[in-house]
């Protein structure tokens, strides 16, 4: 059973509340919670182009601007034991959504020290703030690489993971692990959430669809890894966002054990479009839209501006979500395809880049 929960009125911390996940869940509260304040966490680093970052905060501006909560925007990190405790002890939070963490794999191969500092430390900070200061429920992301080069698909949150590929992957199961650990001590109600591969309108730069388009409109090669025989699950964002915000409303229900311990309220969904797409069809979609939106020219020679290559280090040939469980607790099922998310993409990235 799940602990139903109210947002209106309620003061609900997001963390990572500049980064593309955090941003539209913030603009998805500000238009949907009542009386409530929604206080957003974020360094704003420079591992991507930090004015898309500051673009989506002027977009949380705006909408507060309209909003019947409150917007409150704290500039640092979650590694900040100072700064996190502070947070905690002046708004009290009730729900909390930790979506703060160093992304990519491939980064993470030649840095791997800023991923221990935000997915694990900082993680850690969070966990012990929610012990020091009790919230209704944590939600938390962790991600589809955690089941690493496991064979068997669609992927379940009932297989082993414990052969991660990638440091970045080896964060996101220590961080559930974390998790299930403060659930079981310290009875905080904790659900994590693996997103498979999530894109859209001011997304990630580093992610394929968005590095693609910018490659392709300089004329230059896009690599597509494994000769385009990988598949994604790709999630377009709103999707996303509509899970994560049925998820809040609804904890992991506290309960004693025989032993008269609790039994950890503790939960771990897949959240993926439920759909595998070829990388080569969905680069074919891509370059579709890129036309349609005016952002390519029709007559784009799109074979000589594309490269087959072999699988990179760290990265696996199919990710494909069972997100079944998702359906059955929470009512939710991805509605929207790569052709209609990528049209979104398409027409954004023509008006924001002026092309």
């Amino acid at each position: 059973m799940k602990e139903p929960i109210q947002l209106n009125q309620k003061t609900i911390l997001v963390t990572g509340a500049a980064g593309f996940i955090g941003a539209y869940l913030v603009l998805r509260l500000l238009r949907t919670v009542d009386n409530g304040a929604v206080i957003g966490i974020d360094n704003v680093n420079d591992y991507y182009d930090v004015n898309l970052k500051h673009y989506r905060l002027g977009l949380i501006e705006e909408a507060a601007r309209n909003s019947g909560s409150r917007w409150i925007f704290v500039k640092g990190s979650i590694a900040d034991e100072s700064l996190i405790d502070s947070v905690f002890e002046k708004y009290r939070p009730s729900v909390v959504v930790n979506l703060a963490a160093q992304a990519g794999v491939r980064y993470s191969i030649d840095h791997p020290d800023i991923y221990i500092e935000s997915n694990l430390i900082g993680f850690y900070r969070i966990l012990e703030a929610c012990r020091h200061n009790p919230v209704e429920h944590l939600v938390y992301a962790s991600s589809s690489s955690v089941y690493g080069g496991n064979q068997k698909v669609p992927f379940s949150v009932e297989d082993k993971v414990d052969y991660p590929v990638s440091l970045y992957a080896a964060t996101k199961k220590s961080d559930e692990l974390l998790a299930h650990a403060y659930s079981k001590l310290y009875n905080i109600p904790s659900t994590g959430l693996r997103f498979f591969t999530v894109y859209g309108p001011a997304g990630r730069p580093d992610m394929f669809y968005y590095s693609a388009t910018q490659k392709l409109v300089r004329g230059e090669t896009i690599q597509i890894f494994n000769h385009g025989n990988c598949k994604r699950d790709f999630t377009y964002i709103d999707d996303i966002v509509e899970g994560v915000f049925r998820v809040m409303q609804g904890a992991p229900e506290k309960a004693t054990g025989g032993d008269g311990l609790p039994i950890p309220p503790y939960a771990i969904y897949n959240i993926g479009g439920g759909q595998p797409i070829n990388l080569l069809d969905f680069v074919s979609t891509l370059q579709e839209e890129l036309v349609r939106a005016g952002v390519l020219p029709e007559d784009y020679d799109f074979e000589a501006h594309r490269e087959l290559i072999g699988m990179q280090p760290g990265d696996v040939p199919v990710t494909f979500a069972d997100s079944s469980a998702l359906e059955t607790d929470y009512g939710f099922t991805p509605k929207i395809g790569i052709r209609q998310g990528l049209r979104a993409f398409a027409e954004w990235y023509k008006v924001y880049y002026q092309v």
